[in-house]
């Protein structure tokens, strides 16, 4: 398996786990206008004429998470800073987070580093993205580690 089939499937399942933590984040009522599946459905939307429905969003959210990030990761892991897999995974997710802050959040209308929608959203995020980058870090090292032994 290559690297970036790796990092794709590293990417994915830290996608899910990102997704995760979105809906239970939505569950119980925090920072209810911090909704990124809603945020990317109405810019595919508006900029690219697709459907204004959750699954527009949904599948963007898959493919940026799964697609753009895991094969950028791949190619960027030799020199990520960090010493961990895990470590790399944390310092792109936070330089995800900082192109998310610049980018499509001000895109979608929520100021720069999201702050129209209060001072929690660029920590929430941040957060967020820290878990992501740790589980993309994490599988991507088994699944290289394994390719290996094989």
């Amino acid at each position: 398996m290559s690297r970036y089939t790796s990092a794709m499937i590293a990417g994915f399942a830290a996608t899910v786990v990102l997704s995760i933590l979105m809906v239970v984040k939505a569950s119980m009522g925090l920072m209810p206008r911090l909704d990124v599946i809603h945020m990317l459905t109405q810019m595919m939307s508006t900029r690219l004429g697709l459907p204004a429905t959750p699954i527009v969003g949904w599948g963007a959210h898959f493919v940026i998470g799964t697609v753009i990030w895991g094969v950028l990761f791949a190619s960027l892991v030799n020199i990520i800073p960090g010493k961990t897999a895990v470590t790399k995974g944390m310092v792109f997710g936070a330089g995800a987070w900082v192109l998310m802050m610049l980018i499509p959040l001000p895109m979608a209308g929520a100021g720069l580093f999201g702050l129209s929608l209060g001072p929690m959203a660029p920590v929430m995020t941040l957060i967020l993205h820290l878990i992501w980058g740790s589980v993309l870090g994490g599988i991507f090292q088994r699944l290289v580690s394994r390719a290996r032994t094989n």
